[in-house]
């Protein structure tokens, strides 16, 4: 089976055996792989991999939800969201974008960098921002974009990041959002859009069912619904 190719015209109930078909904006369903963390399961997007009509309705959605907040500037963080953020910034109206990034080029400062971990990539490295893009994001609103929020530490990192060059962005917009185990670190004065979100998984009768203890999250602006 292929993943992240199309659309399905719904999506389907647990328990959810090697892949769920989850639910969009429009009432259609993206199917998506179950990957067995121990325990726990989740469903996996790998937007870099995904075909450019799931991608370009995937940031479509992801820039109506980003809409209210109001951004000037999108910055996407690597490297996945590096395949939304230009189509995101894009439909917003944006003539650019600024990306973060995990290569350093000879002419970058180290105060512009932050160490940076996530939940599928073992390890640690750094991120970083061009110095010479500063002016792009100077006393602009900054939407930070990315493709998943899961246990929110790649998103917190972009955010420390966009601290060292004097930027609080106005919010983080994401394709999916994974959970909530990303909720308690997280600061409640940015907000944060999907375009859609999915359950952390639990062994079911029949195989995997949305976890009871825990469920989807999404923090949205002030007075959005």
């Amino acid at each position: 089976m292929e993943f992240w190719q199309g659309f399905e015209p719904a999506p389907d109930a647990p328990p959810h055996r090697d892949s769920a078909a989850l639910p969009m904006p429009d009432g259609s369903a993206l199917r998506l792989p179950l990957r067995d963390y121990g325990g726990v399961a989740v469903t996996g997007l790998i937007v870099n991999q995904a075909s450019f009509a799931v991608l370009r309705r995937l940031a479509c959605w992801m820039a109506e939800a980003a809409r209210p907040l109001g951004a000037e500037v999108v910055c996407g963080l690597p490297t996945l969201g590096h395949a939304l953020a230009p189509l995101v910034a894009e439909a917003l109206g944006h003539p650019n974008w600024v990306a973060a990034g995990y290569s350093r080029k000879r002419w970058y400062e180290e105060a512009l960098s932050v160490p940076v971990s996530s939940s599928t990539t073992p390890g640690e490295r750094r991120m970083w921002l061009d110095p010479r893009i500063l002016g792009r994001l100077a006393g602009r609103r900054v939407l930070l974009v990315d493709d998943v929020i899961s246990t929110g530490s790649s998103a917190l990192a972009g955010m420390a990041l966009l601290e060292r060059a004097g930027i609080v962005p106005v919010g983080l917009c994401v394709a999916m959002a994974q959970g909530d185990r990303w909720v308690p670190a997280w600061p409640a004065a940015v907000p944060v859009c999907a375009c859609f979100a999915a359950p952390l998984l639990r062994p079911a009768p029949g195989g995997w069912a949305p976890d009871p203890a825990t469920r989807p999250a999404v923090l949205l602006p002030d007075g959005a619904a």
